[in-house]
């Protein structure tokens, strides 16, 4: 069992996701069901800025753990270590989608088909905190980010595919973004140590060009941070960086990873809030699909990853694969978020919202698993289990 005395233990970002994420999700569910239209003004009014801004420093925070565990001596130095996590989100999204059609076929709710997408969404947040409070600073939690964030910006690349804008646009759009790595590498090789000329310049620019491209510009600083500077060594595995450490990329996270805290509350605050009224059977579509088919498909993808060579640089059995796939079918308010941008309100989409707080249930499940399995902080009960066999 976790010891209560070992949270203090956990990093400023795992603590701040402990308390802001859910604490938001309550509060929006109650304010949606108590006084509804207060609070449909509010999240309308707040929308804009809290999940294509907040979000996008959030990601931006997040990119820089994974890019950390890149460097040497991190659990993704090599390419190979990289690809692997990749591989295992995309067997991630693509074995939900048949669960999901064949689901509403079951029940005969065929118009939440075109809101398929939505089974790629993985909550970033709450699986890097489930992670670090079952794994610690085992490999499988930097795993567990990539996979997530991978699956993300794949939903959201399908999400823009589905309703492109025109050809101008989209390929101006692309153009930009290119243009704005292209600018932050030229900033870095000029060595430009302050981050704001990264934000303002490649970071807004690539916003914008995500928008004509008619992918959600929340993802405008992923392809921006990784070229900021940055330490030669991983600091430590998905640990805060030292004060003593004025990298430009180090500089980004002070600045605005303690900011992440009311980012992630309102992120749950804006997107929870569901009525819980009038629910109809398809809202347990989404996380049928989820919390079958994604440790499935993620578990299948690591294998073959592992088959034709992409290996982590430190080994991830077999069982850590397993509680890495089901805390992964956690979508919650990335699936609210995806929900929204491809359905209309109403009824359908009053189900698939539903449906996104239902794959909560994956956060506990990954926890109970991870206990029977002995896997991470659960690994001592393994071994006494073990131990008491042989007696």
């Amino acid at each position: 069992m976790i010891r209560i005395r070992r949270i203090g233990r956990l990093p400023w970002l795992v603590v701040n996701s402990t308390v802001a994420l859910p604490l938001g999700c309550v509060a929006a569910m109650a304010w949606a069901n108590l006084a509804p239209e207060p609070y449909y003004r509010f999240s309308h009014a707040v929308d804009f800025v809290v999940n294509n801004i907040g979000l996008a420093l959030f990601l931006g925070v997040m990119t820089k753990q994974v890019v950390e565990e890149t460097l040497r001596g991190g659990v993704l130095h090599s390419w190979r270590s990289a690809l692997l996590p990749i591989v295992a989100a995309i067997g991630g999204i693509l074995v939900p989608i048949p669960i999901y059609f064949w689901f509403l076929d079951y029940v005969a709710e065929p118009m939440l088909v075109s809101a398929w997408a939505v089974t790629s969404a993985i909550d970033v947040g709450l699986c890097f905190l489930i992670g670090r409070v079952v794994f610690g600073r085992h490999p499988a939690v930097p795993v567990l980010v990539l996979i997530s964030m991978v699956a993300n910006a794949i939903g959201l690349a399908i999400i823009a595919a589905m309703d492109p804008p025109s050809t101008p646009y989209w390929v101006v759009g692309f153009v930009v973004v290119a243009i704005c790595a292209g600018l932050a590498i030229w900033l870095r090789r000029r060595r430009v140590r302050s981050f704001w000329p990264y934000l303002l310049g490649p970071g807004v620019l690539c916003w914008a060009g995500l928008y004509l491209a008619g992918v959600h510009p929340a993802l405008a600083l992923v392809p921006v941070v990784p070229f900021m500077p940055h330490a030669r060594r991983d600091p430590g595995l998905l640990e805060e960086s030292p004060a003593s450490d004025h990298t430009t990329l180090s500089r980004f996270e002070h600045a605005f990873g303690r900011s992440i805290q009311p980012v992630l509350f309102l992120f749950g605050l804006v997107n929870a809030g569901v009525p819980l009224h009038g629910i109809e059977p398809g809202m347990w579509a989404l996380p049928v699909a989820t919390l079958i088919g994604r440790p499935i498909g993620v578990f299948a993808g690591a294998i073959v990853a592992a088959r034709i060579g992409l290996r982590p640089t430190v080994r991830i059995g077999l069982r850590e694969l397993v509680v890495i796939g089901i805390i992964a079918s956690t979508g919650l308010t990335m699936a609210l978020f995806f929900t929204s941008a491809v359905m209309a309100t109403g009824s359908l989409q009053l189900q698939m919202r539903v449906g996104a707080l239902l794959t909560s249930i994956g956060a506990p499940l990954g926890v109970a698993m991870a206990w029977a399995l002995g896997v991470g902080r659960f690994h001592h009960r393994r071994r006494t289990v073990q131990a008491e066999a042989t007696l």
